[in-house]
C-alpha cells in the first residue's frame, strides 16, 4: 500500500465537469492499493498520514500534523502508484489490487478516515478524475505500509 502525500494550499477533484471533493489548506492523498493489502494495513497508513508532521509550526519547522494545522484531507484512489517501473518502457500494473477488491477496500478506508478526522473529501473510484492542486512548498512525501 502506497500513499503519495502533497501538502496543498488548495485541491479539488472534478469528474464530468462537477467537483466531487475539495479542500483548502491540507493534504492531497493519492492512495495505491496492492494485491496483498488489507484493511488493517490501510488503517495503519491512514493513522500515520493523520499524525505525519509536515506542516509548519510556530517556529517554521515541520512540527504540526494536518489536525494541528487546521487542514483537510482529499483522498483519491490511484492504482498507478502500484506500477512496477524498473524494467522496460511501459508500466506493469500486475501488483495492483483488482478493481472490485480495490474499490471495496478504498471505500472502507474512506469511512475509517472519516471516523478519525472531520475534514475528509474524496474523488470517485475508477472515474476519469481531473485533479487540480496548488502544492505548498512544494512538499511531497511517499509513504508505504507493508
Amino acid at each position: 500500500m502506497r500513499a503519495l502525500l502533497q501538502r496543498v494550499l488548495e485541491a479539488k477533484v472534478v469528474v464530468d465537469g462537477e467537483t466531487t471533493g475539495e479542500i483548502q489548506h491540507g493534504i492531497l492523498v493519492f492512495l495505491g492499493l496492492g494485491k496483498e493489502d488489507t484493511l488493517d494495513k490501510g488503517k495503519k497508513l491512514i493513522d500515520k498520514i493523520l499524525k505525519y508532521r509536515f506542516f509548519d509550526d510556530e517556529q517554521g519547522k515541520m512540527g504540526w500534523n494536518v489536525s494541528q494545522a487546521g487542514g483537510g484531507i482529499l483522498l483519491v484512489s490511484q492504482f498507478t502508484l502500484m506500477a512496477q517501473t524498473q524494467k522496460g518502457l511501459r508500466p506493469d500494473f500486475g501488483p495492483a489490487m483488482p478493481p472490485n477488491d480495490a474499490e471495496a477496500l478504498y471505500e472502507q478506508l474512506v469511512e475509517y478516515t472519516k471516523t478519525q478526522f472531520e475534514h475528509v473529501q474524496t474523488g470517485i473510484f475508477a472515474a476519469d478524475m481531473k485533479v487540480h492542486l496548488v502544492n505548498d512548498g512544494p512538499v511531497t512525501f511517499n509513504l508505504e505500509i507493508e
